[in-house]
């Protein structure tokens, strides 16, 4: 999904508004687009009628887009920075380690995942991307059995250098425990100055989708056997963080205003993705509607964020 969403934000015409990674779609086999061809997006990569791409198909795109965007500047940063090694858990089709070669020809990087999506992943780099660079050590590691900080050291991680974390789209499918033992190992097994960017979704979501499952990307999670089980309480976001031994550096809410005028409004002001005002949106309930209006009156309510965290000294 992550890899199609991509996909689907780097066909625009318009360079400066599309998702940066235009290797996504060299790493989607009919195999990929098999798994996800209920999902609008996965119909909107395999249409060629030319037809304009479902709202369902384009939030995703556009999401996928603000996520893209906001971790590659971070990543940059982190390296221009002094990072010297970069971790990417949950890696599965993550292209950075190519995308940004030129970059990180002088840095470590470390992709972790489990065997079965490694394998996969590996078998499609080396078929569309004639293999993965010479800096990059693929981390295989079982989530259930297996200890990160042990893994990362087998495979040549040093503690003791700074490095950038990504972890993309994973944690809201992780139990509460392993989510804190993760963030735990980053804080206590890695140099001052390190730091982690992830996405998060919090406990007033994870109820708005148990209380409304055919919502959104509620049915597809449900009917992939993959439910979202974690989210972080709300209203103490930075606590929580600050509880597992890391200080966050910035909050940056998917879809919030600084995001859409970052990466979604066009020159001429229009938004990218933004259906005509003629055009079908879903139907909500008025249930559905009101428990919407409830969750945005909270303060700094979002369904969806991102955040830079870093080690402290």
């Amino acid at each position: 999904m992550v890899a199609a969403g991509r996909a689907m934000g780097a066909r625009g015409p318009d360079p400066a508004m599309c998702n940066p990674d235009a290797l996504a779609e060299k790493l989607l086999g009919p195999e990929e687009l098999e798994l996800i061809k209920e999902h609008p997006i996965g119909a909107a990569l395999v249409d060629t009628s030319g037809a304009v791409p479902s709202y369902e198909a384009m939030a995703t795109a556009n999401m996928m887009l603000i996520r893209t965007k906001f971790i590659d500047e971070k990543l940059e940063h982190a390296i221009h920075d002094g990072a010297t090694q970069f971790v990417i858990l949950g890696a599965g089709f993550d292209t950075r380690a190519t995308r940004f070669h030129e970059l990180l020809k002088a840095v470590r990087v470390f992709e972790v995942d489990s065997a079965p999506t490694q394998q996969r992943k590996r078998q499609r780099v080396d078929a569309a991307l004639g293999g993965a660079p010479p800096n990059l050590t693929y981390v295989t590691i079982d989530f259930n059995r297996d200890k990160l900080g042990d893994a990362l050291r087998q495979a040549g991680y040093d503690p003791n250098r700074k490095t950038f974390f990504t972890w993309e789209g994973v944690c809201m499918y992780i139990p509460e425990e392993g989510v804190r033992q993760t963030l735990r190992t980053i804080a206590m097994q890695s140099a001052p100055g390190s730091s982690l960017v992830m996405d998060f979704t919090t406990k007033t979501s994870l109820e708005f989708l148990a209380r409304f499952p055919q919502f959104g990307m509620g049915k597809f999670l449900d009917a992939w056997g993959e439910p979202w089980v974690f989210g972080v309480p709300d209203g103490a976001e930075k606590e929580f963080f600050v509880g597992v031994g890391l200080e966050p550096r910035e909050f940056f809410p998917a879809f919030g205003p600084e995001s859409i005028k970052r990466y979604l409004t066009k020159p001429d002001g229009t938004i990218l993705g933004a259906p005509p005002p003629d055009a079908p949106r879903p139907q909500l309930s008025p249930e559905m509607q009101a428990a919407i209006a409830e969750f945005g009156i909270k303060p700094g309510a979002s369904f969806y964020t991102l955040v830079e965290l870093v080690v402290a000294a």
